[in-house]
């Protein structure tokens, strides 16, 4: 039996009792007296025998799982919203299937796929930089299997969201840069076709507006933050004449690299050229000088997801049921932005 799977009918045959009797006493059950439950362990153990869960929880209609779609995995901010997230859901008894899309409408597809095949329970996503048909996600709301959006949202569908107000944040941290002097303000941002790029763009218009500053297209960037495309940025910026003052860029991995070339460049942070970052990550507080951000409660948003989720499990996820959830975010402020020392 070395390479077979082991079943409850091998138990059964070799202990001479019936398959029902193993399955309840590999169960627990009371009915079982507690010397015929040993020997059931004690057999599958020897032999390896391996619970088939999956196939009981199809039986019963669901297996225990949520699918969780994320653009990518290689970020502090995402991290922490996972962590809270599988804390919550592991706690709960569920289990989650993570994917990457990697920025790509094609792959978030093919994920979507792949977690409706798997019969997650539940769906949580945050979107690809370039999705612009949501209609993969028909299968699950025609099914009534609950979807939650978090941070990058698809307003145009019925589902929780949860995010943070990052129109508020655009604002916020472009009104720093202005109290601290800067009046020529650089903005690199993300695809501004997803909500959480153009809702900080229009937070920083916003900011210049009531300063009676005129936007200026040449100080806007919208890349996928990649360090070629910031560092192509910074390198086309700093042949200009007139060098702008502030830089407000929505990521503070792009931050910290942007930092470095612009003091690589000769450019003295933040006398020369102010810096805010986004999301509080680590890499945020450990660079010279610590770079000013926006803090972005992962965690918080993981764990808020994981219980709209589960609880929309325990109402048989009822997809009638839609809310947008607004979390609190607050700017951190430290020395790559401080220009102004009594500020």
């Amino acid at each position: 039996m070395r390479n077979k799977e082991i079943t409850i009918y091998d138990l059964a045959q070799k202990l001479n009792i019936s398959a029902a009797t193993v399955s309840r006493g590999l169960s627990d059950h009371p009915a079982i007296n507690k010397e015929t439950k040993k020997k059931i362990f004690d057999l599958a153990t020897e032999l390896g025998y391996r619970s088939n869960k999956f196939a009981s929880n199809l039986r019963k209609q669901h297996t225990h799982t949520i699918g969780v779609i994320v653009p990518r995995l290689n970020s502090l901010f995402m991290s922490s919203v996972l962590s809270g997230i599988e804390k919550i859901v592991n706690n709960a008894g569920y289990n989650l299937i993570i994917a990457q899309s990697f920025e790509q409408e094609a792959k978030e597809r093919t994920n979507t796929t792949t977690m409706f095949n798997s019969r997650v329970d539940g769906l949580i996503v945050s979107l690809s930089s370039d999705t612009k048909d949501f209609s993969h996600f028909d299968t699950f709301i025609k099914k009534n299997i609950p979807i939650v959006f978090f941070d990058r949202i698809a307003k145009e569908i019925d589902a929780t969201k949860v995010l943070i107000d990052n129109f508020k944040a655009g604002y916020q941290a472009t009104s720093h840069l202005l109290d601290q002097g800067c009046k020529e303000i650089m903005h690199i941002t993300g695809n501004i076709t997803r909500n959480v790029y153009k809702d900080r763009f229009e937070g920083y218009k916003k900011a210049l507006e009531e300063r009676q500053l005129d936007f200026d297209p040449s100080l806007f960037f919208s890349n996928d933050l990649s360090e070629q495309a910031v560092q192509d940025t910074i390198n086309e910026v700093l042949k200009r004449k007139k060098l702008p003052d502030g830089l407000f860029i929505t990521n503070d991995s792009a931050a910290a690299y942007a930092l470095t070339i612009l003091k690589q460049a000769g450019l003295k942070v933040p006398k020369d050229i102010a810096i805010v970052g986004f999301n509080n990550d680590l890499i945020s507080q450990v660079t010279e000088p610590a770079i000013t951000t926006i803090n972005y409660p992962g965690n918080e948003m993981g764990e808020t997801i994981a219980r709209i989720i589960l609880n929309r499990l325990d109402d048989d996820g009822d997809s009638s049921f839609t809310s947008t959830v607004t979390l609190n975010s607050d700017l951190v402020i430290r020395a790559s932005s401080l220009r102004k020392k009594d500020k």
